[in-house]
Formats: structure tokens, sequence, C-alpha cells
């Protein structure tokens, strides 16, 4: 009996598993954040850790950002494919040019924006901040907004000393009383906090979202290429980092050292800390209404009504619906 040669035998053998490794080939894919990691954008992270994205055959890799502008532009460009902007950053992009990047799935239902006083202050509610002074960074997108959050809590805008300052100045200001109140978000809750117990005060916070300022803020956001190229790997991936939302907020210490283990100079009980500051951000009345996640149309019309009120927009420069696309969540119908 003949036999094959065993070099053609071997050729074949090498082909064969060099076949199966291309065929289970992870899929690559780059998540641009909008800023510094931390605590509020621990699901990222979680989706590594947990395995989240390997199980959806998916090989991530994370590049850092500096604003919700840089995001877009990077995805826009083929840096990134996906990853992290306020959705009214998008819609101005969007509302003044060409911005081939949507919103595919609802990150923060609530904006972080907030007041934050100190409890010795008497300024219990934002009518409260008439003719007080308040201190907050040129750079803030919530100084877009404060206009009309003192319009509809009946604070004439005249009657405040807003002060213009570096944010790294703003917490001391605040406790050594050179300010009275202070803009930032949500997410700085926890760095407030420590710095007003190490100086002895008590901190209290206000979110705007508590006063009448009700909108979406942080959304995933894909580049069109990404979206349309690669429909299948977007879908996967925004199935894994809806599982990692839920894991970051039922298990905030883990969540904490899932960013520590690959960002070390993130600190846990800080990240832990903000984790749970900024739940009502994910966790609300809204996504009780309409799903985690999920982009209800009369939200989003809102939401573009306040940005387009906040930079004197005409109105109609936008549709707000064709900067999302819901055929991306977790459930929906391709």
């Amino acid at each position: 009996m003949k036999t094959a040669p065993l070099i053609p035998r071997l050729a074949i053998v090498s082909v064969l598993v060099l076949m199966a490794g291309l065929t289970h080939a992870a899929d690559q894919v780059t998540f641009q954040l909008d800023w510094l990691p931390g605590g509020d954008k621990a699901p990222i992270y979680v989706g590594l850790e947990q395995g989240f994205f390997e199980e959806e055959g998916l090989d991530v890799s994370i590049s850092q950002g500096r604003g919700s502008n840089d995001a877009m532009t990077k995805l826009a460009t083929r840096q990134a494919d996906i990853g992290l902007s306020d959705i009214t950053a998008l819609m101005m992009a969007r509302a003044e040019g060409e911005m081939p990047v949507k919103a595919v799935y609802s990150v923060f239902s609530e904006a972080p924006h907030a007041f934050y006083t100190l409890e010795e202050s008497g300024i219990k509610e934002v009518a409260d901040v008439a003719g007080k002074q308040i201190a907050t960074s040129p750079f803030t997108s919530s100084n877009l907004f404060l206009p009309l959050l003192l319009d509809i809590n009946g604070v004439d805008e005249e009657s405040i000393q807003l002060i213009n300052s570096d944010p790294g100045t703003l917490a001391p200001m605040l406790l050594t009383g050179r300010t009275d109140v202070v803009i930032s978000w949500i997410t700085d809750h926890e760095r407030y906090a420590t710095n007003a117990r190490s100086a002895g005060k008590t901190l209290h916070v206000m979110p705007w979202y508590d006063a009448g300022l009700e909108f979406y803020a942080t959304s995933l956001i894909a580049s069109e290429r990404f979206l349309n190229e690669r429909p299948d790997v977007a879908r996967r991936f925004v199935s894994a980092y809806a599982k990692a939302i839920e894991y970051t907020w039922e298990n905030p210490h883990e969540a904490a050292k899932a960013v520590h283990a690959v960002v070390p100079e993130v600190d846990v009980e800080m990240a832990e800390a903000t984790i749970r500051s900024i739940r009502p951000l994910v966790y609300n009345e809204a996504s009780d209404a309409h799903g985690l996640g999920a982009f209800d149309a009369e939200r989003l019309a809102t939401t573009w009504e306040w940005t387009a009120r906040a930079q004197e927009a005409d109105m109609d420069m936008l549709d707000p619906e064709a900067i999302v696309d819901r055929s991306f969540m977790p459930g929906a119908t391709q």
C-alpha cells in the first residue's frame, strides 16, 4: 500500500491549522474614551476584565481622549471605531456640518451638571443662588446650560457673579469661602466630598436634573463606517457593553478594581465611590420608563431643544432622530 509523502501531509495540516486560527480570530475594535480613565468609565474596563468582549469574539483596545469633540473627530477619521461622547456635542456637530457618527446606546440618561455648595451656606436649591458668587471652569459645557437653568428656576442671571477659574482651584475656592457655589459634574462628587471631609465641612450637591433640566448626556457613539462595514461586530460590542453596564452598578467594588487593573494610577476606593455616586445618571426614571440604553423619541427631541436653546441655534438645523441608530441595541430587530 502506498502512503502520501510526509512533507505534503504536514503542509496540509499546517494550512488547516492556519485556517482554523483565522476562522476563530477575534475581531479588532478600537474604543475611544471622551476623557481620562476613572470610575465613570468603568464599563469598558469591566468588559475587558470580566471577559464580556472576549465572549463576543472581540479584541478591544482603548484609546484615551480629550473631550467629546476629540472623540468624535477620531471616530470620523478612522482612528477609532466606537466610543463615548456627550450626545449634545454630537447634535451640534451634526447640525453644523458633516459628522459621520451616530449614537447607538444611552449611557447617562440624565446630564451630570450640578451645583456644589457647603451645608453651612444655607443654599439648598437652585433658587437660592440668586445674588451669590458662582465659580466655574471656562471649559465646561455646563456654562452653556446655566442661563437656561437659572431661567426655569426664576433666578435673574444678572443677580449672580460668575467667576471663571482653573478646574483645580474650584474645590479650594468653595472650601475657603472665596465662592458660594461651584459648577461641576456629578462625576466629580467623590473628589469634592473627600476635600470637604478633610476640611471638616459637609458638601451639598444640587443636580440640575432635579431642577428641571432633564436630557440625555454621555452616549455610546460609533462611526457610520464601522456600523455600515461591520454591523455584526458593532452589535456584539454593544451587547457586551450593555452587560458591562449592568455588572458595573451591581458590583461597584469589582468594577473599580477592573479599572485599576488596566490603569493602576486610578485609585480603587475613589473609583468605587464615583461609580456609586453617578448611579442616578444611569438608573433613573427615564431608564425605568424606556429601558437601559434606550433613546426615547420625545426625550431625544427635548434634548435637542435644550441644546439648541443653549447654543442659540435654529431648531430646524437638525432632526434629532438622524443622529441615532437604535438597530444596534440588544434585542433590536435587524
